[in-house]
């Protein structure tokens, strides 16, 4: 449990007595997400733009990113927003089923070392501070802290903060609204992230703006590169 304020640390105890790991894909009793369902995440395979991953016929940039492209150079993610990968991306943050980081972060590992994904330090996108205490944590640092556990990277929990406090973005209507909602909402902290090559971590990608915002600060900031990888992304 470790990220977890006290209050959820308690809500998390609690859970795990009155409802045993059970899978979140099939049900089976003994995992959050077991080796079955693993199996059958809907992988976001290529072609597709190498600058934010939306699929492509061909490997090259797509309209969007070279007509303005990101801050981050660029975006991976494991598997689609559907099915079991949409399952596990709502229970890990609006269940409280903070375990679930642990699988999902597993595999997030094992994709940055078989796709040789190098980076000197570890970013999550972080929550506003407000939004955090009711929640009790912050699912994507919570998928931070298992991938720098397992790869052995740094993570820079105050590497990046929220400094407003913006509406979630699945409440904005289209990839404007999104980008407007999230223009300068952050910012970095140069004593942890100058030089550095970051990898900045998510549960779930839409339309790019946060990431593209988070990427921004951190490169204001010194940032040497920002590459982006989540959990899943809407396609």
């Amino acid at each position: 449990m470790v990220g977890l304020s006290p209050l959820a640390r308690v809500r998390q105890a609690v859970l795990d007595v009155l409802f045993p790991s059970r899978c979140v894909g099939c049900g089976a009793y003994g995992s959050f997400l077991c080796s079955s369902c693993q199996a059958e995440l809907p992988c976001a395979r290529p072609p597709r733009c190498p600058v934010c991953w939306q699929p492509q016929r061909q490997g090259d940039a797509c309209g969007r990113c070279r007509e303005e492209r990101p801050a981050f150079q660029g975006a991976r993610s494991l598997y689609l927003y559907q099915g079991v990968a949409r399952e596990a991306v709502h229970a890990l943050k609006y269940n409280y089923l903070s375990a679930l980081a642990q699988p999902m972060a597993q595999l997030m590992a094992r994709y940055v070392e078989e796709e040789a994904i190098e980076a000197d330090l570890l970013v999550a996108v972080p929550l506003y501070a407000r939004r955090q205490r009711l929640r009790g944590y912050n699912q994507s640092a919570l998928l931070a802290r298992e991938l720098s556990r397992r790869c052995g990277l740094p993570l820079a929990g105050r590497g990046l903060a929220r400094r407003r406090n913006t509406p979630p973005q699945a409440r904005s209507a289209d990839a404007e609204a999104r980008k407007r909602n999230v223009t300068d909402a952050f910012v970095a902290d140069r004593r942890w992230v100058e030089g550095k090559r970051i990898l900045l971590i998510d549960d779930v990608m839409t339309t790019g703006a946060t990431l593209d915002a988070c990427a921004r600060a951190l490169r204001q900031a010194g940032a040497a590169s920002v590459w982006a990888l989540t959990f899943a992304r809407e396609d």
